[in-house]
């Protein structure tokens, strides 16, 4: 069966469309009270993760209460650590913690190359589930996070404002960092892999601590592991959002994907130039849906015209933040459609 809207994919494969796609990134739960109270029913973040019919329903939420053009699978870029045999916990205000870390050779023998059927067999059969109930309405977007992304939270043990700790490893263990990176990658394509089979209509890397590596490091330790994935996701469209990168644009933009997601720190013109040759996706301000409507809708017609209304994918510049006013998103989503319909 094909989509009733289509409109995400034909612009992701760089067809002229009738209007901007928009969607938002971290758009299932945060700031819906029916996704609150899913998650208080589940009990935890990563039960609800973990439960398939309750994923399904939180990453369906936004596309009825937003009318976003797509969804996005309802989990979290840590089940492939926990996969390769690294579980983490989630703690309330402080975000995810792993009681263990990797910090040398000896600590990757504790690790596997994670088997995505049956270790993340839960994500899959929320894909499967979510398709079923999406009902061809808007495509399903499928993520992962880069290599070097969780490479850090899996050195570290938990979330960092340097990430000292991983990138010391950088300079003291390169060679244990490549041979961490490269299970991770190899994890990666798996799972990526199972995802566009279990029905996944894209798919986003989110390389979301691109931007602590100087240029050269980033040349070193990330991009040849995103550019693996990339030439081995091949069946559907792949967007790199790599966060505080702006100084690798132009490489991304040689990268085989399709569409590469950019913060609001880079800008629109001269992101273009950088990456004349793909579809470029943001790159809202998230703190833009506190200011009343007025100024939010100001603020997407200017993102518009400086973007352009071909080869583009409306969304903010990271995720939604989770004390913003549900009106204040839709408001951000009917802006981008009211001025960049033909």
């Amino acid at each position: 069966m094909t989509l009733q809207n289509d409109l995400l994919l034909r612009t992701a494969r760089g067809e002229l469309t009738e209007r901007v796609p928009v969607w938002m990134m971290r758009q299932a739960g945060r700031v819906l009270p029916q996704y609150r109270a899913v998650r208080e029913k589940a009990g935890s973040f990563i039960t609800l993760a973990k439960t398939p019919e309750l994923a399904a329903e939180v990453t369906i939420q936004p596309v009825d209460a937003f009318d976003v053009d797509a969804a996005i699978i309802f989990s979290d870029i840590l089940v492939v650590p926990e996969a390769m045999g690294l579980p983490y916990e989630m703690i309330e205000s402080r975000g995810p913690v792993f009681p263990d870390t990797v910090r040398n050779k000896a600590d990757l023998s504790r690790l596997r190359v994670a088997d995505a059927e049956s270790d993340l067999g839960y994500v899959l059969d929320a894909i499967k589930l979510t398709k079923k109930e999406l009902n061809n309405r808007v495509p399903l977007i499928g993520f992962a996070g880069a290599p070097f992304t969780i490479f850090c939270y899996m050195t570290e043990g938990k979330g960092s404002k340097t990430f000292s700790v991983a990138k010391k490893l950088l300079y003291t263990d390169p060679d244990f960092a490549h041979a961490l990176l490269q299970q991770i990658t190899d994890s990666t394509i798996a799972y990526l892999q199972a995802q566009i089979r279990a029905g996944v209509d894209l798919i986003q890397l989110f390389d979301s601590w691109a931007g602590i590596l100087s240029p050269e490091q980033y040349r070193t330790f990330s991009l040849p592991y995103i550019k693996q994935i990339c030439d081995l996701i091949t069946d559907v469209p792949v967007t790199v959002f790599a966060k505080g990168a702006f100084f690798a644009r132009h490489e991304i933009g040689q990268l085989s994907c399709d569409v590469v997601g950019i913060d609001w720190n880079m800008d629109p013109h001269e992101s273009r130039q950088l990456i004349p040759d793909r579809v470029l996706q943001g790159n809202l301000d998230p703190c833009v849906l506190y200011a009343d409507f007025a100024q939010i809708r100001a603020e997407v017609k200017q993102m518009l015209s400086a973007f352009g209304h071909q080869h583009y994918i409306a969304n903010l510049g990271h995720g939604i933040y989770p004390d913003t006013d549900p009106d204040k998103a839709r408001c951000f989503v009917d802006a981008v459609k009211e001025f960049s319909t033909l």
